[in-house]
């Protein structure tokens, strides 16, 4: 149950009485009703008053009070159901005040699809719906690739889609490379097929040295058996596999291990994590949390950690580099979570304390890099602010771009950047429809005036400095666009290509000057218009080229009347794909679940006779 109490209409103490000395979570509210904090408690009651005592309170929490304008209680059974409940709940708002980990993505698992008789391994991300065998996760895509490319090197188990490989009709270059034994022209058997998936799932699992066994007693028995070259293969197996090994598997650990490292500095913090899996090095990820104050390690990896794991793969043990705040309930939680034991420790010896500290070496080199970048745009900001005059330093940049080919499938990009660098969250793409094709001036009417349609009601800030790709005309739809909106209080600066179209010889166009701005040239403030521009262009082809994709893709199976998605996979299924489809008898159609005489007969027609002649 839920209660909201504004704070201005009541006297503090009077609320606090009404409050309950049971579990919970707790949310703080502006006078526009954005949520502030949220806050778990093992007492609310007491949790609660703790920010109306001024003695004891932090400036953060004075802060809080200041702009305070409702708190809502939500009463839970325990303390441990409040943690889940406020990690999931600061995940989805965001708040202000509270430590907020940015990067949320699911991480990417090996899949082999083992129910197959010749089973494919493949990247996989997402729900884990299909049957077969799952490794990870991955800490990046670019890891889960470098595997597989290990792999195939090794083990050569075929990796590509499924319709690509039940429509070969002879072996593909990846068999003439040795990399895969060609199942789909059956160049091999089901039996010596499996040796290799196996062989590939005691990789996975971390049994290296298992797996060399092995090869070494196969190579053994072949060279007694006078087959020489196929004693070299496996030796050179068992070379590569000796190799591999050396470079990615943790000496002494055979667990599923995470080793979790924060470094803090003027007021930036960077978690890092390294991800151990069946004595695995998988590789490491970095993390920036959002934070609202100089929280201590030990805090920020509390939030971190609830907010990260209770909704992933939980390892058996997490070493830290600081002790998390509640590390008992933590390690409770995650456990009752993962249904298995969880440690969590910061306390550990010999090699384990060898990887803390190189976990740790890493968070601090990257919090150093991140400052020493956050210092280097912030000197362009200035270095802007001085070159277009402004009267005080901006805050957030906007940029608009528009992407065509030959007037076709046109996309307007607009891109985010303030004084950490792009806010890519903000970032937005526009589908441009009933313009003139071409007509770049429309377009960016069309995309700037539904941007700030928007900002009218409420839903982005607004940009302190609006930059076009483009000339004077694209740079005067624009304000046009803003004066119908009444919105005059943008800057609107146009960046036309410069001579030989080279970097660092645009043209700056104001809409109160006829000619371009005299600017300094190699201003450091150019270089950040470069590089916002340049972002609005990519995002812009990025956009045009997957718009232009999905209408290539189109099946002409779409244009059949009465044939929907589910049926029209179920074909494709069933035939092996559209090739399949088109060169199938209207009877063999009607022969699939679900597809009718008439409908099989114009499914017949669209390929037969397209035109109706």
């Amino acid at each position: 149950m839920s209660v909201a109490v504004p704070v201005a209409e009541f006297e503090v103490a009077a609320f606090l009485k009404t409050l309950t000395g049971r579990p919970g979570i707790y949310k703080m509210l502006n006078e526009k009703g954005e949520i502030i904090y949220i806050g778990k408690a093992k007492n609310l009651k007491n949790r609660v008053s703790s920010y109306f005592r001024t003695q004891s309170a932090s400036p953060k929490q004075q802060a809080m009070i200041a702009q305070l304008a409702s708190i809502e209680v939500m009463v839970t059974n325990s303390e441990g159901e409040a943690l889940l409940l406020e990690s999931q709940l600061v995940k989805r708002f965001m708040p202000r005040y509270n430590i907020c980990l940015r990067d949320d993505k699911s991480y990417p698992y090996i899949f082999i699809s083992t129910e197959q008789d010749f089973p494919r391994i493949t990247f996989h991300r997402g729900a884990k719906k299909k049957k077969g065998q799952y490794f990870g996760p991955y800490p990046s895509a670019g890891a889960v690739k470098e595997t597989l490319k290990l792999l195939q090197k090794i083990f050569p188990v075929r990796q590509c889609e499924d319709s690509y490989y039940r429509n070969r009709t002879r072996p593909c270059l990846q068999h003439q490379i040795k990399r895969c034994t060609a199942p789909c022209v059956d160049l091999i058997d089901t039996s010596n097929y499996a040796v290799d998936v196996e062989n590939s799932i005691l990789f996975l699992e971390g049994n290296g040295e298992l797996l060399i066994d092995r090869l070494i007693e196969k190579m053994e028995n072949a060279s007694a058996a006078l087959d020489f070259e196929k004693a070299a293969d496996f030796r050179d197996q068992i070379a590569r596999l000796r190799l591999i090994l050396e470079k990615h598997f943790v000496h002494g650990e055979r667990g599923d291990v995470d080793i979790v490292a924060c470094a803090t500095r003027a007021g930036v913090a960077c978690v890092q994590v390294f991800f151990i899996r069946k004595g695995q090095n998988l590789g490491n990820k970095l993390f920036f949390p959002k934070l609202s104050d100089q929280d201590e390690p030990g805090k920020i990896l509390q939030a971190f950690i609830a907010q990260y794991y209770l909704d992933k793969t939980v390892p058996y043990e997490l070493i830290v580099s600081h002790e998390p705040e509640e590390v008992g309930l933590l390690a409770e939680v995650l456990a009752a979570y993962a249904k298995h034991a969880v440690t969590i420790t910061s306390k550990v010896r010999g090699e384990r304390q060898k990887w803390l500290q190189m976990t740790l070496v890493n968070a601090e080199h990257s919090l150093q890099s991140k400052l020493a970048d956050r210092q280097g745009i912030y000197a362009r900001f200035l270095s802007l602010q001085e070159e277009l005059g402004c009267r005080e330093l901006p805050k957030r940049l906007e940029c608009f771009d528009i992407s065509h080919t030959q007037g076709d499938q046109t996309v307007a990009s607009c891109v985010v950047f303030d004084r950490e660098g792009p806010v890519k969250s903000a970032y937005r793409r526009f589908n441009i429809e009933g313009v003139t094709p071409g007509d770049d001036y429309a377009a960016i009417h069309q995309a700037v005036a539904r941007r700030y349609k928007r900002l009218k009601q409420g839903e982005h800030e607004a940009p302190d400095i609006l930059f076009i790709d483009g000339g004077k005309g694209q740079v005067a739809e624009a304000k046009k666009a803003l004066a119908d909106l009444e919105i005059n209080n943008v800057m609107i600066v146009g960046v036309s290509k410069g001579p030989d179209r080279k970097a660092g010889m645009e043209k700056l166009l104001l809409t109160d000057q006829s000619q371009p701005l005299d600017v300094t040239p190699g201003a450091s403030g150019l270089l950040l218009i470069q590089h916002i521009r340049d972002e609005a262009h990519r995002f812009a082809i990025t956009g045009h080229r997957q718009r232009r994709g999905k209408t290539k893709k189109q099946s002409v199976l779409e244009d059949i009347a009465g044939l929907g998605p589910k049926r029209r996979q179920l074909l494709l299924k069933q035939f092996g794909g559209l090739q399949g489809v088109a060169g199938a008898s209207a009877d063999a159609l009607a022969s699939v679940a679900g597809i009718s005489k008439d409908l099989a007969q114009r499914i017949y027609e669209q390929f037969h006779n397209p035109n109706g002649h």
